[in-house]
């Protein structure tokens, strides 16, 4: 049986994390296949807000078995903090082998490079995340599976240190005495052992016995390594190909994929975002959709729904679908702007091209609504809310499949 995709159109902090615990209930198996704690799927159930960083989303449902591939860089230390609300999770939450370590020495790399950079910094989480996946491309770095010998990974590392000391020095990061890491490693070992395993052949054998898969990402495409607004993207790739990757899994197992958008646009961090508005409106989206990060509590950039940007996505990504988040954000807006197109250089733009710093966004203006806020039934929408949603298809190319109207679980429109 082929796994399905839930995958970010736009900057990240679309919503995946509602829609992946809205359709877990459907799945026996949710794997997440990049990135690290620097991400944030929050959840509202009965009005409960529920904050998730590295644990997939289908840890809500006691039936449903997690798994954390090897394209995700982990933090133990985040990850066994994250693992305490929940209970009997040993045979329902599995890490990857094969998946990096991130140590407290990576987070203040982070920390101290984004410093240095000044002006020109990437706005990064702080979490360690970038260096965690440099030192693995550049063949440095350590598997989870390495806990299996405390004694080795911590001699390993400590060389590391040694060989990298004017670096560290230059960089005024602190590095553990032996005896120091030698005992935090020996905690992680004894506390996740437990659930690390090689979960490419655990997903291949759930595929084989016919069981129901759903795979999450995190951020979102546009700030892919390869295919985003480079050099201010995440280190890992965000797109629907990185599930291979990052699960061990080949083009042919893919199966469904969703597209998560929202009804209007945000970032988070620096780099380009040509539908950013500056003004009231900016404000009003912020306020409205409680447009603040997850993990870090950063007020997020907004602005107007791109339908350049998220054509491409959707092309890049093969969306059989999209899931429109947040529409009750733009609840009560008189007027509704879509980015229809760029001016760059006095030239109209139709598509999203690796420069677009300097990109104008080309709006069309819609009529707005009241209120959609709770609905569950496509017929109670608003006229005026149906010709938005019917716009944006005819932009991007892709049929609407979900419609979100409040943070909560159940207020969604399943088409």
């Amino acid at each position: 049986m082929k796994a399905d995709l839930i995958v970010g159109i736009q900057w990240g902090d679309e919503g995946k994390g509602k829609i992946v615990d809205l359709l877990a209930k459907k799945y026996e198996v949710v794997c997440r296949y990049q990135g690290g704690h620097n991400a944030g799927h929050t959840i509202v159930v009965e009005g409960k807000k529920i904050a998730l960083h590295l644990i997939p989303s289908g840890v809500l449902y006691d039936d449903v078995i997690n798994i954390i591939g090897n394209g995700v860089v982990v933090s133990p230390k985040k990850l066994l903090e994250e693992m305490i609300p929940f209970e009997n999770l040993e045979g329902r939450l599995f890490v990857s082998d094969k998946a990096h370590i991130i140590l407290s020495f990576h987070e203040e790399l982070d920390r101290a490079k984004e410093k240095a950079k000044g002006k020109k910094a990437i706005g990064t989480t702080g979490k360690g995340i970038g260096p965690a996946y440099g030192l693995k491309i550049e063949r440095s770095g350590h598997r989870l599976g390495e806990l299996k010998d405390v004694e080795k990974l911590t001699n390993d590392l400590m060389n590391y240190f040694k060989n990298n000391e004017t670096l560290f020095t230059a960089m005024e990061v602190k590095v553990p005495s032996p005896l120091e890491l030698k005992a935090e490693l020996t905690t992680y070992a004894d506390k996740l052992l437990p659930f690390i395993t090689d979960t490419t052949m655990m997903v291949w054998d759930l595929m084989d016995e016919d069981k129901k898969i759903l795979l999450e990402g995190a951020q979102g495409t546009l700030l892919d390594i390869d295919h985003g607004t480079y050099p201010y993207v995440t280190s890992s790739n965000t797109i629907a190909a990185g599930a291979c990757n990052g699960l061990g899994l080949n083009p042919k197992d893919i199966g469904i994929v969703t597209g998560i958008v929202k009804a209007y646009c945000t970032r988070v961090g620096n780099g380009p975002f040509p539908s950013e508005d500056f003004g009231d409106g900016g404000e009003r989206l912020r306020v409205a959709g409680n447009e603040f990060g997850t993990t870090t509590g950063r007020p997020r950039r907004c602005g107007w729904f791109d339908a350049v940007a998220t054509r491409y996505a959707c092309r890049i990504n093969g969306c059989d679908q999209l899931s429109l988040m947040k529409l009750d954000v733009l609840d009560g807006f008189e007027k509704i702007k879509i980015c229809t197109s760029y001016e760059i250089d006095g030239k109209k733009v139709t598509n999203f091209t690796g420069d677009i710093e300097n990109a104008v966004p080309v709006y069309e203006e819609m009529t707005g609504w009241d209120s959609v806020v709770g609905a569950r039934d496509y017929d109670s929408l608003p006229l005026t809310a149906k010709k938005f949603i019917q716009r944006l298809e005819e932009l991007v190319g892709v049929k609407v499949g979900i419609i979100s109207t409040s943070p909560d679980r159940a207020d969604t429109i399943i088409l």
